[in-house]
């Protein structure tokens, strides 16, 4: 259990911040930045400073490791190298200067630690809109002035950067979005990811990256958002692509050593440390990633397709098919019989299925957000048809 260490604990034995709570979660999260060239000097620094955390076995695996970091300098893909070295996730963050901070309350209490962290009353907050309701009640409960980037159906829900740099006011002081989107499933490019990056940075504001459902991108990955500058922070979580919401493990990434130490000051405030049965459980999830995840987006993309043939056969609805995730944002063409109301009535008495109303999104009710992720093959298929019946009255 000794690698499995709380922050609090490592900043109190001296070792500062830089380490993971889980320190290999790190490395499944990171490699692939450009590491050729620094490995192995920083293996020396990280094992003369931290063995005595690893055990002899997990010493052992260094240098197979870091060879395997240097192998896959040119790649920005998180990978899986079976049972990789906690060390390694030091080494990484070394290399790359982010700091992991994991949180109670997965990528929901990491979002909420950074809007507490980074604004006050009278701020201002550039937010994609909709959006899940955590990312626009928490600023809204500390007064932030809040500007929104709605996003539409006609345009396919599409992020254009510039409205962002057109929405930005000298009291703004962050800008905050999803990637891909929760509740639509889009998703930006990465040269659109990289000139929000730059606006932002331009304008001397903090960039939020939601990446809750990055790992199910079913377009080409983009590179972790903190990794592009020192003003971006992404918080991420397991609950969506790892399907563990139970464990309640998220983290927050930065490359900022001030914005480290204001973000470790507010989670002391808040929750002071994660549980670290949970921890365990997570490093466990996370070592078997890429297994995890091969496994997962290619039943992910069966679903999708079923839904894509059912919304195509149901002529009350419209939908923007989804380019990540595991959730989609299908819109009525008309008010159902007897309103919206007696709609998600009808679905949840009469069919047994749930599904999220817009307003949920701060969007009309004749929206919704469907997840066809957790119920089984069959359950995926009773929900449809629960929908196209309630959609009749």
């Amino acid at each position: 259990m000794k690698k499995v260490l709380t922050i609090t604990a490592l900043a109190e034995v001296g070792i500062g911040v830089g380490l993971i709570v889980v320190p290999s979660l790190v490395a499944r999260l990171l490699l692939g930045t450009d590491l050729a060239g620094v490995a192995d000097p920083l293996a020396r620094v990280a094992r003369e400073r931290y063995g005595q955390f690893l055990s002899e076995a997990e010493q052992s695996l260094m240098d197979e490791d870091m060879a395997f970091v240097a192998s896959r300098s040119a790649t920005r893909y998180p990978y899986t190298n079976g049972a990789v070295a906690a060390l390694a996730g030091f080494i990484v963050m070394a290399i790359i200067s982010v700091t992991v901070q994991l949180v109670a309350g997965e990528s929901v209490g990491a979002g909420k630690l950074v809007a507490t962290a980074l604004l006050g009353n009278g701020d201002n907050l550039v937010v994609v809109r909709p959006n899940y309701a955590t990312n626009l009640e928490t600023p809204r409960a500390i007064g932030c002035d809040i500007s929104f980037i709605d996003l539409t159906f006609d345009d396919g829900f599409a992020l254009d950067p510039e409205r962002i740099e057109l929405a930005i006011k000298p009291s703004t002081r962050l800008v905050s979005i999803t990637c891909p989107h929760n509740p639509t499933g889009t998703s930006i490019g990465e040269a659109e990811l990289q000139r929000i990056v730059e606006i932002t940075a331009q304008r001397g504001v903090m960039l939020l990256v939601d990446e809750t459902y990055r790992d199910l991108a079913l377009t080409p990955a983009l590179p972790i958002a903190a990794t592009l500058g020192k003003h971006v922070v992404s918080v991420s979580s397991l609950s969506k692509a790892f399907g563990a919401p139970g464990i309640r493990v998220g983290w927050i990434i930065n490359t900022d050593p001030a914005i480290q130490e204001v973000f470790l000051a507010a989670k002391e405030q808040i929750s002071i440390c994660g549980s670290i049965i949970n921890e365990w459980v997570a490093e466990g999830i996370l070592s078997q990633k890429r297994a995890f995840l091969t496994r997962t987006l290619t039943e992910w993309r069966r679903r999708l397709d079923r839904i894509a043939d059912w919304v195509g056969g149901e002529e009350l609805l419209d939908w923007v098919r989804p380019a990540g995730g595991v959730v989609c944002f299908p819109r009525m063409k008309a008010e159902p019989a007897g309103g919206t109301d007696a709609f998600y009535r009808r679905l949840l008495q009469d069919h047994g299925t749930y599904v999220g109303p817009g307003h949920w999104f701060e969007m009309p009710d004749t929206f919704f957000r469907l997840g066809y992720a957790w119920p089984t093959a069959d359950e995926l298929e009773g929900g449809l048809a629960g929908i196209s019946a309630a959609l009749r009255g």
